[in-house]
């Protein structure tokens, strides 16, 4: 069965230190709470708002230990006028047998406010 994990997180500034630096944070701690193994991650699709353009978030995920061969793409979001500004998305679907309301979705700095109904929910 495969179960998609939600993440997100918000950064300071379009540099590419903190865009590979956060999305590593995020995805790594995506995989933790759920005891994620990278062989059981089908694909990791990751989503920047459109003021983020400076590198590609996928390339922090693919430059983690073990994570080299799991498929990943960038793409944006799209551009809502007052949508949470400098927010990187993360929508990982992994081959699990966990049932989908014991899933942990993972929101990280100011992206607590996109779903404040899952953060720290099961945690």
């Amino acid at each position: 069965m495969i179960r998609g994990i939600r993440g997100a997180i918000t950064i300071e500034s379009n540099t590419p230190e903190l865009i590979y630096s956060e999305t590593e944070r995020l995805v790594k701690e995506m995989a933790r709470v759920n005891k994620i193994d990278p062989e059981d991650i089908a694909s990791v699709i990751v989503t920047t708002t459109p003021d983020i353009n400076s590198a590609f978030p996928a390339k922090a995920v693919r430059s983690i230990e073990g994570w080299k061969y799991v498929p990943t793409m960038c793409t944006h979001e799209m551009n809502v006028p007052g949508s949470l500004p400098l927010c990187i998305r993360v929508l990982m679907h992994v081959n699990t047998t966990v049932p989908q309301k014991d899933i942990q979705h993972v929101y990280l700095n100011d992206a607590v406010t996109l779903r404040p109904d899952l953060v720290n929910e099961n945690r």
